[in-house]
């Protein structure tokens, strides 16, 4: 016979064996769809998916824009135009691969800026993100403005997060292969990968904006999160992915370091590669868990890393790699 004081713990055991009768992913997605922020969160681990929840915003096969994950995936197409020969190497230069960008009257610098300096955001020259952008993208020329700016620090100093230079990366890809940096995106990462790329802006010139404003599917991001993890898949040489995830600056704002398109850190010593966008879009990797995970956000409002972003890390580091770790 049930006392008094057994009635009254019922509803509480019951609660307590609910809770532990979900899985570490019920968790999880029931912890993402309490931020107000958040659209949608995917995880996959050993290419199985374990998390698939779209809380709001577009449907996990539709497009939608992951604003600054666009440089992780500039940098891995610049990864396939090395691969293929179309570039000789990190260390080429923007005078040797398409002088034709360069302005008249430009710093003697700039013809000697690598690929490496765009894709490591170490150009030195001044930044167009933040309070610059809203007049950068207002200029005739974007590549000609961002090329033109003073410098601010040596190149390869230190990193000057700027999406002007990876605007200029892109318009060399242009360049150097024939096709448009959508046409590259569609036939490098979409076709191979079932990832759709909707158009997005393009300068005055016809050069797609490179680093921001790409739209993909969550689902589509997830096969590219997948196939960097396993070493790049049919996409980009396992070489590359290895390059990408080395540490060559650091992030003063994030405190991250940052390989080649990549925020890299190690919570609880564990390796993660992360491509981080404004709002809240992440696309990241753990390749000691064999997992990979994408979160999209309203694009519209801020992310900032003692914010929602601050938020993000907290839900992947306390609750994402624990449920990866207990599978």
């Amino acid at each position: 016979m049930l006392t008094r004081r057994a009635c009254l713990a019922l509803p509480a055991l019951i609660a307590a064996s609910r809770l532990a009768a979900q899985s570490p992913w019920d968790a999880v997605s029931a912890r993402a769809a309490q931020m107000d922020q958040l659209h949608s969160v995917m995880v996959a681990q050993e290419g199985r998916i374990v998390l698939a929840r779209r809380v709001r915003g577009p449907a996990l096969d539709r497009p939608a824009n992951v604003k600054s994950v666009s440089k992780t995936l500039v940098a891995t197409l610049a990864g396939t135009a090395i691969d293929r020969g179309e570039i000789p190497g990190l260390d080429a230069t923007i005078g040797a691969l398409a002088p034709g960008l360069v302005p008249p009257r430009a710093d003697p610098r700039v013809p000697r800026l690598t690929v490496e300096n765009l894709i490591t955001m170490q150009a030195g020259l001044e930044r167009t993100s933040g309070a610059n952008y809203g007049a950068w993208v207002s200029s005739p020329d974007w590549v000609a403005d961002a090329l033109s700016r003073p410098f601010v620090a040596e190149p390869g100093a230190c990193m000057l997060y700027s999406t002007g230079s990876y605007h200029v990366l892109g318009a060399i890809l242009a360049e150097v292969t024939g096709e448009s940096l959508l046409e590259l995106a569609r036939n490098r990462l979409g076709r191979p990968l079932d990832m759709p790329f909707a158009p997005w802006v393009a300068d005055p010139q016809g050069y797609y904006l490179g680093g921001n404003d790409m739209a993909t599917s969550p689902e589509g991001l997830l096969r590219f999160a997948e196939a960097i993890r396993q070493g790049g898949g049919d996409v980009v040489s396992r070489r590359w992915v290895e390059d990408s995830f080395r540490p060559r600056t650091r992030s003063p704002y994030s405190g991250l370091d940052y390989g080649l398109g990549w925020f890299l850190g190690r919570p609880g010593g564990t390796r993660l590669a992360l491509a981080r966008g404004y709002g809240g879009q992440i696309a990241a990797t753990a390749p000691d868990l064999g997992l990979s995970l994408v979160i999209t956000s309203d694009p519209t409002r801020p992310a900032r890393s003692q914010g929602y972003f601050g938020d993000l890390m907290a839900l992947i580091e306390q609750a994402i790699l624990p449920a990866a770790r207990a599978a």
